[in-house]
């Protein structure tokens, strides 16, 4: 699987840890950058590498800042993809095999190197369920063309 990784100036450590998660567990990484603790804004960061899952040039993408909620608010303005901010494992399992998350969204500041890792191996492993979910998923897409999903 290609995934992107991606950070602002607050999430560059906690990047560094999730790329080498990403490619210990045998999935191509690309940095879609920050390349420093330098000040840098996360929308730029957060655009780079949804559009990447978006266009189908990478599989998925996982975005880090201070919060994880800019990166996610600005993920989730592109088109195709459902960026879900996590804080432990259960959310990661549960964006994935409910929601298909495509984009995972960590804070840099207030999770800690083992919870990090558990996130990370959690969303990535997790499949997503289908069933009742898919559904559920396919609403979020007609609500993207401008539609209301109960009239579906």
């Amino acid at each position: 699987m290609k995934v992107v990784v991606g950070s602002d100036h607050r999430g560059f450590e906690a990047k560094k840890q999730i790329k080498a998660i990403v490619s210990e567990l045998g999935h191509e990484c690309i940095d879609a950058g920050t390349t420093s603790n330098e000040p840098v804004d996360y929308p730029d960061l957060a655009y780079v590498a949804a559009t990447a899952v978006s266009k189908k040039e990478a599989d998925r993408a996982i975005l880090t800042c201070g919060t994880g909620i800019g990166m996610c608010i600005a993920a989730n303005k592109i088109k195709g993809i459902r960026a879900a901010l996590c804080h432990d494992e259960l959310s990661a399992q549960i964006s994935r095999g409910h929601n298909d998350s495509n984009v995972l969204c960590i804070s840099g500041d207030l999770i800690g190197e083992v919870l990090l890792r558990k996130i990370v191996e959690s969303w990535l492993t997790t499949k997503f369920s289908g069933g009742r979910h898919k559904r559920r998923v396919e609403k979020i897409g007609v609500i993207e063309e401008g539609k209301n999903p109960s009239e579906i």
